[in-house]
């Protein structure tokens, strides 16, 4: 039975069986730590409660308001994007060997309509190649800085490779950028995009933050027949990335979903309290996601997490994530891989299976 034959559903029912063993311990819990009355929640009048009172001048605004209503989560808060990126972070012939129709630009923008996504996110050379054919039909989301993965050896830094009017006059709503805290060329990179995503806001556009850890400090190697932990997805440094990242001046963060914690006391390095680890999060995996919404000012701005690379169960693991940030308080998935590295019937049931998490009332805010 292939991807494309799983039906998706808003029903509880099919999130559940998607879910598996994990269902009642996903779909029951209840945050203690950091209880939801504490956020600012997605809604439909997102931007006339939290980016009205704001600095953001009304033409970000309306194109914050462009992404809401578009898709088929409009009119909901949440989002949900297509993020095709990755032939120039990953190569072409590793991201679209697999499924080569998304060599072809076209195909990657398609994907992003027939799957009903909010917005379709991409390079400016993949949108600039299509942009009179479909700035009108699906907000654009332009990449500023890319890791080009071809110099040698490869080194962890984003360069950009563009200018923010080039995304403007393509009819873009938003620009996205990535920073890789952490990485020696990281502090130039913060002042790159924070001028970036200032011009981006002057010109009216959404700003969007691939917000990244990235050293080879933050893997420590296991001892004592213990396995080693990778602290790229702590909960902790994330949630510190977040912080900066919208101090910056992003609109919406987007986040690798926390698989761990504790990452400043086993690095031994920066600052942290013990009430982090006792008082605001546990081990639960919503609870850590709630951590990294708290650290984007309750929710103010909104965290979307990103799909990760695809394999097997593309379509319960999708479900899983969006099932997690939903009721942690988040605003949504970009999920690109999982999505376009296989057929596209078999993409677009993908992509609204995790929109069928965000329409599914029976999925609460945990």
């Amino acid at each position: 039975m292939t991807e494309a034959t799983k039906i998706s559903s808003t029903d509880l029912a099919t999130i559940e069986k998607a879910l598996g063993a994990d269902a009642k311990t996903l779909l029951e819990h209840k945050c203690e730590k950091v209880p939801s009355s504490l956020l600012h929640l997605p809604s439909a009048d997102f931007v006339d409660r939290f980016m009205a009172p704001s600095d953001r001048n009304p033409r970000v605004m309306r194109s914050m308001q462009t992404l809401f209503d578009s898709g088929r989560l409009a009119g909901t808060g949440y989002l949900s994007i297509l993020p095709v990126d990755q032939g120039i972070e990953h190569s072409a012939g590793a991201s679209f060997a697999k499924n080569p129709i998304y060599f072809d630009s076209d195909k990657i923008v398609e994907l992003a309509i027939e799957g009903g996504c909010n917005a379709v996110a991409s390079t400016f050379g993949v949108l600039g190649s299509v942009s009179r054919k479909y700035a009108h039909k699906i907000p654009f989301v332009v990449k500023l800085n890319h890791n080009e993965f071809l110099s040698y050896p490869n080194k962890f830094d984003q360069i950009m490779f563009g200018q923010v009017r080039q995304a403007y006059e393509m009819g873009a709503v938003a620009v996205g950028a990535t920073i890789y805290f952490g990485s020696p060329e990281s502090a130039r990179q913060i002042q790159e995009v924070a001028a970036a995503f200032e011009e981006a806001h002057r010109l009216g556009m959404v700003t969007i933050l691939w917000c990244y850890l990235r050293n080879n400090a933050f893997k420590v190697d296991g001892k004592d027949g213990k396995p080693g932990v990778d602290y790229h997805t702590a909960a902790d440094l994330t949630a510190q990335a977040n912080h900066l990242g919208v101090t910056i001046g992003a609109d919406i963060i987007k986040q690798k979903l926390p698989e761990t914690n504790g990452g400043f006391d086993a690095l031994k390095f920066g600052k942290t309290d013990k009430r982090v680890y006792s008082d605001l999060t546990s081990d639960h995996p919503i609870d850590l996601t709630r951590y990294q919404v708290v650290n984007c000012y309750m929710g103010r701005q909104g965290l979307i997490n990103s799909g990760g690379p695809s394999g097997e169960n593309d379509l319960a693991q999708a479900i899983k994530t969006a099932v997690i940030n939903k009721r942690a308080g988040g605003m949504g998935l970009i999920s690109g891989r999982k999505a376009f590295q296989k057929d596209m019937k078999d993409g677009i049931v993908l992509l609204n299976a995790i929109q069928d998490v965000y329409l599914c009332k029976g999925v609460t805010i945990a």
